[in-house]
């Protein structure tokens, strides 16, 4: 299955992204804190270059606690300050502002020598499609301005919004890159919501769910679909969770189309509670 998307407006994205950089002090970038390696834009270094960073590993309470403290580590171990973040509960937000001073501190004490009055953080949230960025925004800014929805490709233009007097934000729309070298990154933004459903392949995503289900969180598949154990092939699978669920057709056939809408499904909306679908150590 290959998985490409890269509608015109990115491309857009792309040019106004690097435009803008001058303009702020920090970079924000948000991630699925669960595929933080997927979903950070390879492009996204090579358009802000050195500019200050904070990563911002949001619904982190969809992924597993421990494998998100790994990553944590892991951008530790690289000079890249992050935070784990819950933008729809609100939860780690009050942080951001802080590790942003703090990250700064040395830019605005130089301003502050010169003579410069202190003012607010200007920062740019970037990151790839329906990892929340609006959500993050309107958290932030205590009030519903930026545009939100569960397709990817809500945002398509750039606005600065105030936070308070300590901050004030850049949105930018969401920006995939224009190849996945690796085909598995794209499956695993696909599952997790970052490509439209219309462009995919719902039964290859379901096979590949399971299959890492099966190997990383067995019990809680079973559990799910009320299995005493897992059969070898994916067929029979699919027929159990088929006729489980009642996905079925005339003459009672098992009916596929709904059974990988259903799983898909189910994965996203956190019924097989907090998944992580990679670690540092995968890489």
């Amino acid at each position: 299955m290959t998985i490409q998307w890269f509608p015109g407006h990115m491309a857009k994205a792309r040019r106004e992204v690097t435009e803008k950089l001058k303009l702020v002090d920090i970079i924000f970038e948000l991630v699925d804190a669960r595929i933080p390696f997927s979903s950070r834009n390879p492009m996204i270094d090579e358009i802000i270059q050195h500019k200050p960073r904070l990563v911002l590993l949001n619904k982190a309470d969809m992924a597993d606690k421990e494998t998100t403290k790994e990553w944590l580590a892991f951008f530790a171990d690289r000079g890249i300050q992050s935070l784990a973040i819950n933008s729809q509960a609100g939860e780690g937000l009050k942080q951001i502002t802080i590790a942003s001073r703090e990250i700064l501190k040395e830019k605005f004490d130089r301003l502050k020598a010169k003579g410069v009055k202190p003012r607010a953080i200007r920062a740019m949230i970037v990151g790839i499609p329906n990892v929340g960025k609006s959500t993050l925004i309107n958290r932030l800014a205590k009030r519903n301005i930026a545009k939100t929805g569960n397709t990817p490709g809500v945002t398509k233009s750039q606005a600065w919004i105030k936070v308070g007097k300590e901050m004030e934000l850049l949105d930018t729309p969401g920006i995939l890159w224009p190849k996945f070298e690796d085909q598995e990154v794209g499956i695993k933004l696909a599952i997790t919501g970052a490509i439209k459903d219309t462009l995919l392949n719902l039964h290859d995503l379901t096979i590949y769910s399971l299959k890492f289900l099966e190997r990383v969180y067995p019990e809680r598949l079973k559990d799910r679909y009320k299995l005493t154990e897992l059969p070898d092939d994916a067929a029979l699978l699919f027929d159990h969770i088929g006729r489980l669920r009642g996905c079925l057709m005339g003459g009672g056939m098992v009916d596929y189309d709904k059974v990988a809408e259903l799983v898909i499904r189910e994965i996203r909306s956190d019924k097989f509670g907090p998944l992580s679908f990679e670690k540092p150590s995968d890489f």
